[in-house]
């Protein structure tokens, strides 16, 4: 309730400064509260932030947990005109003699010349079947084949398409291939600059020897005599391509491949082919992936010290401390991730066992933080990286530091876990004190507007008797000074 500002001016007596001290007094309970309210509102940021620095340090933990950061391997040609390379998980370290002899090309047929691209040429089914080509002679100069056998490939079913009215001429032909694309194959027109220059150009989705295509026709005769081929029987097209596999040596060994993408024939390595010639592949672990995820871990457990400190500090001077002060959730998540990074990890792994954080050169400095040996993790990186592994990462995801990290501090930040627990309790009090601050303040409005009333009248009343008081003196004044006449 607002204060009357000129109480007590009727009467002369200090009821406004009365009644104000009279509100403060009443405001305590208030204020003690809204004193609450802050600290409670502090504490809530505070663990929020904890919370946010808590995620960073898990997700960090979590992948120096996963075994395949241990696995990774960059790989890298010395002739990127011949091949490149990405390395998998489960690639080794080493160097690889590749020799590039023949890429992989896909067949192309092309079909006789054509005057026109919209006259009708005639209709019925196109069935494409895909396989390979041995036996027989190419005759380079007609591109086709004599005495050869085509095998199907069992993999691959035959497709078909059905050539009506609509699409009878040389270009609906091309545009109805090319719309239904189980046919595996893309047709262009190709102008020769000849008499009847336009040729039908067919050719393979995929490279390899086992995409050749055998093209059967049932239909008008002239249809047939367009686009049936059968490299074993008639062959009404003409290969302007033949469809080949990869070939190249690894270290000496043949390799053949139906695609230019060659899988496998290193484990765990996929080269791609763009050229022939020879190349040196060399593989080797990337411990500067692992090197710089060790070092984040660090860096953000050291991020999280510091807002630790931060938030249960105290300041003798002024007698005052930060939000978190003495919070026993807080204390306890230190304390279990401080005992978690001292506890060793098994032995294991093909190298020197490790068990400690300190044999790879990270260690614990006097005010609580982390810090990096890098001449010694470099090294233990360089001779015994199965052996860092196995102190961060498992298998079974059971042990190793980056593992049980992850698994403990995912629990901190749970919806069971103790932040929500304890943020919870904030807002619950919170919701408490909101109500208790609006029935004081009731209270405190309903006393001061009774104490308002109260000097009013009193002021009123006082203003009155002043009154009567001053008429008396003058009547008092007057009478004595007639009767002295």
């Amino acid at each position: 309730m607002a204060l009357v500002t000129n109480l007590g001016a009727a009467s002369g007596l200090p009821l406004a400064t009365l009644l104000s001290s009279i509100t403060a007094s009443e405001n305590l309970p208030l204020t003690a509260m809204s004193n609450q309210q802050s600290a409670y509102n502090a504490k809530l940021s505070a663990y929020g932030t904890i919370q946010n620095a808590l995620s960073t340090l898990q997700a960090a933990a979590a992948q120096l947990g996963n075994p395949t950061l241990f696995q990774n391997v960059t790989a890298a040609s010395s002739a990127t005109s011949v091949l490149s390379a990405t390395g998998t998980a489960a690639a080794g370290s080493g160097t690889y003699a590749i020799n590039v002899g023949q890429l992989a090309q896909a067949q192309s047929l092309a079909t006789g010349g054509v005057a026109s691209t919209t006259a009708g040429i005639g209709t019925g089914t196109v069935t494409v079947q895909f396989g390979s080509i041995s036996g027989g002679t190419l005759n380079a100069a007609t591109g086709k084949y004599s005495g050869a056998t085509f095998t199907a490939d069992s993999t691959r079913a035959a497709a078909s398409i059905t050539i009506d009215s609509s699409s009878n001429t040389l270009a609906g032909i091309r545009d109805a291939i090319n719309k239904n694309t189980s046919l595996g194959v893309t047709a262009t027109i190709v102008n020769d600059g000849s008499s009847a220059p336009n040729r039908l150009v067919l050719t393979s989705n995929q490279t390899g020897a086992t995409s050749t295509m055998q093209i059967s026709v049932s239909g008008d005769a002239a249809l047939s005599n367009l686009l049936s081929n059968d490299p074993a029987g008639t062959q009404n097209l003409q290969q302007t391509v033949e469809g080949k596999n990869a070939q190249l040596t690894v270290n000496g060994i043949a390799v053949t491949s139906a695609s230019n993408t060659v899988k496998e024939a290193v484990q765990g390595v996929t080269m791609t082919l763009a050229g022939t010639g020879a190349s040196s592949l060399s593989l080797q672990s990337n411990t500067a992936t692992v090197q710089a995820a060790i070092t984040n871990f660090v860096t953000t457990y050291n991020s999280l010290q510091t807002l630790t400190k931060q938030y249960t500090a105290f300041d003798t001077a002024s007698q005052s401390q930060a939000p978190l002060n003495g919070d026993s959730t807080l204390r306890n998540i230190q304390t279990r991730i401080r005992d978690t990074m001292n506890t060793p990890q098994p032995a294991s792994g093909s190298g020197a066992p490790l068990t400690m954080l300190a044999q790879i050169g990270v260690t614990f400095q006097s005010d609580g933080s982390m810090a990096i040996d890098t001449t010694k993790l470099t090294s233990a990186l360089a001779t015994n990286l199965s052996g860092v592994q196995n102190l961060f990462s498992s298998a079974s995801g059971t042990t190793g530091f980056g593992s049980k990290m992850s698994t403990l501090l995912s629990g901190f930040t749970a919806s069971n876990g103790p932040l929500k627990s304890a943020t919870d309790g904030l807002n619950n009090s919170l919701k408490t004190l909101a109500t208790q601050m609006t029935s004081t303040q009731s209270m405190i409005s309903t006393t001061i507007a009774r104490y308002t009333k109260q000097f009013v009248d009193l002021d009123t009343l006082v203003a009155g008797m002043n009154q009567t008081s001053s008429y008396l003196t003058q009547q008092f004044a007057a009478i004595n000074g007639t009767t002295s006449k």
